[in-house]
């Protein structure tokens, strides 16, 4: 009774005020405090920065926020009272700008609680140089803050330790900027990977590490060699101090494989390497680390036409080649598989001399000739001009397929181009070198209409020459159309009335086939003058100029 009666009156203990209190008791996650009510208080030993500076018979100030909860036990806060006491003293010691020291107490809605004497916030975009994903990481930990914001009216103070992050590392990128020189080797710590480089932290000062400059050898991504938070030496490549930029490069700090190249690569020398990249035109054989040959498609095959490198190679085959070439300055050796093999083509002309007859199967057809396998992977053309005598054809595809067996000549011989010309038609002896013992002029000619255009019909006669038959000579009418006489196949009896052994020509008549001779001879004149008229005697134009439809 003597207790409660030298209890405060409760009249005097104001929710809402700081009131003194005595610590009655400190458990492990409690400290029970009496304020001189009925009952005690107890306050989350959370509140207290260090419990053990504080002692049981201690007085000290809370804060009253109710007199009685649910059981009947004042509810008080320790904290509260610090920072309702501390609050003012902030304002006047700590303005905007200030530097303080704080505890991480807590998450909350865009950021964390800071205990610097009372509650200040701190966004998330402030707590670091990046935004961390997660916050929680933070919460326990002291650090300094810079004041950027205090609102009196709300009682709120913004805080930011990204500003002295980025401060402190200006001073030391600027430090570091002043203090490194080209050519200085540094230890850094990989701070980030991109594709196409490595960004270092030297001490505050960050340097590109670009992909290119990380080895003498082939890589295809930076993460291959270094990964993040590894310390590496690097050499200072080049320094801009106005945009506050070092390059750098690790591959500069060991010897470079290409020193003396051409000393352990001679020329003609055989050497082993593996097949690291296939590209369209050839493949990239490393011979060592940081150096590699090119193997070009031209370079695989004395015989095989390789459009890709794929039809022969595959990447990481391990291969022999010979060095063919040798570029020190720009960083470049000549590779060839085919010199390792003799060249089939050096015995061609022993093989094959010019004037000889073979016999091969056609490979293939283009627009212009006709390609004969002689041997494996030796192959000679048949050029369409010379496939007849007497016949002009467009495309070796009228008379050749694929896999005929064909007869041909060797006309010609390049074995450094490694083309062999062949001929069917010299196979024959050119029936024109004696035309005058197969035609005369007048003589009576039976032949077959072969091809028809709109200046005349081209008729085939013996030994596989051909006669025209211009438009003029059809008939004693007036022909408008040669196709309403003629037709393809139809067989017909003419004179010939013109031979040209130069131009390779015959001029045929048909209405002639019945004239006596001075009918004949005056129709001959009337040719012969019709040959003044270019369009209509140049028989060559007009055979270039075939109508393909039947006029």
């Amino acid at each position: 009774m003597e207790k409660l009666l030298e209890a405060k009156p409760i009249t005097e203990l104001l929710p809402g005020t700081v009131v003194s209190a005595v610590i009655t008791e400190i458990a492990d996650n409690t400290v029970v405090v009496d304020i001189g009510t009925k009952t005690e208080g107890k306050i989350p030993a959370i509140e207290f920065n260090d419990i053990n500076d504080f002692s049981v018979g201690q007085t000290i100030d809370v804060f009253l926020e109710k007199l009685e909860d649910r059981e009947g036990n004042p509810i008080v806060s320790f904290d509260k009272a610090e920072q309702k006491k501390n609050w003012a003293r902030i304002v006047e010691s700590c303005p905007e700008g200030s530097i303080v020291h704080g505890k991480i107490k807590g998450k909350t809605k865009g950021g964390l609680i800071v205990n610097i004497g009372v509650d200040a916030f701190l966004p998330g975009s402030q707590v670091d140089t990046q935004a961390p994903k997660n916050l929680d990481q933070y919460i326990g930990q002291t650090h300094d803050f810079k004041i950027i914001k205090i609102n009196l009216e709300r009682k709120n103070i913004v805080i930011s330790r990204r500003e002295l992050i980025e401060e402190e590392r200006k001073e030391k990128r600027f430090k570091a900027m002043t203090s490194i020189q080209v050519g200085n080797i540094c230890r850094g710590v990989v701070k980030n990977i991109t594709d196409y480089g490595v960004f270092v932290d030297l001490d505050g000062l960050d340097g590109l590490l670009h992909i290119t400059d990380m080895s003498w050898g082939r890589i295809s991504h930076p993460a291959e060699l270094v990964r993040v938070g590894e310390e590496i030496e690097v050499m200072v490549l080049e320094i801009d101090p106005e945009k506050g930029r070092v390059a750098l490069g690790i591959k500069q700090t060991k010897n470079n494989p290409w020193d003396n190249i051409e000393h352990r690569y001679p020329i003609g020398s055989r050497v082993k390497g593996k097949v690291v990249n296939l590209v369209p035109y050839g493949a990239f054989i490393e011979l060592e680390p940081g150096v590699e040959g090119l193997i070009h498609v031209a370079e695989m095959s004395w015989t095989k036409r390789i459009n890709k490198p794929n039809e022969l190679l595959k990447v990481g085959d391990e291969i022999e080649a010979a060095v063919i070439g040798i570029e020190k300055a720009n960083q470049k050796i000549a590779l060839g598989i085919k010199q390792l093999e003799e060249n089939p083509w050096e015995m061609v002309k022993h093989n094959y001399p010019v004037g000889a007859h073979i016999r091969g199967t056609i490979r293939n057809l283009t627009n212009y000739g006709a390609f004969v396998e002689l041997e494996d992977g030796i192959d000679g053309m048949i050029h369409v001009s010379d496939i007849s005598w007497t016949k002009k054809i467009n495309q070796p595809s009228e008379v050749l397929k694929k896999g005929d067996v064909v007869d041909a000549i060797i006309i010609d011989i390049d074995p450094g181009q490694q083309r062999i010309a062949l001929g069917i038609k010299q196979l024959t002896n050119d029936p024109w070198e004696h035309i005058e013992t197969l035609f005369q002029i007048g003589s009576l000619v039976v032949g077959r209409v072969v091809k028809i255009t709109s200046y005349g019909a081209f008729i085939e006669l013996q030994n596989g020459i051909d006669g025209m038959v211009h438009i003029s000579q059809v008939s004693e009418d007036r022909v408008e159309k040669i196709k309403d006489i003629l037709g393809i196949g139809s067989e017909v009896t003419a004179r010939v009335i013109k031979i040209d052994r130069n131009e390779r020509r015959i001029g045929l008549s048909i209405k002639a086939a019945n004239y006596d001779a001075s009918a004949l001879e005056a129709e001959i004149k009337a040719y012969d003058k019709l040959k003044s008229d270019q369009e209509l005697t140049n028989l060559g134009a007009i055979f270039d100029k075939i109508d393909m439809e039947n006029v």
